[in-house]
């Protein structure tokens, strides 16, 4: 979602540094737009990095199914592990 808005940032900084003529006495738009900009580029890298850190995309666990017979009463026992990020 972030990088979207980054890229949205990056559009409208762009426009106000490059393609804008106007001037103004209160604000600087060319200052503006370089502010836009480093802002959308650093909205794109933290949702990069906490993508990364929340390990969207690798599936995100693994299951383990053991069935083995009790010896003392004979029934049937099924154990499952699920293993989520390293974590049982």
């Amino acid at each position: 979602m972030y990088i979207g808005l980054g890229i949205f940032l990056i559009v409208v900084g762009a426009i106000l540094t490059f393609a804008l003529n106007a001037s103004t006495d209160v604000v600087n738009l060319e200052v503006i737009g370089w502010i836009c900009m480093a802002a959308g580029l650093l909205a794109i890298l933290l949702s990069l990095v906490v993508t990364n850190r929340r390990g969207v995309g690798g599936g995100g666990y693994s299951a383990r199914r053991v069935s083995h017979t009790d010896p003392a009463t004979g029934t049937q026992v099924d154990e499952v592990d699920v293993d989520r990020d390293g974590r049982v």
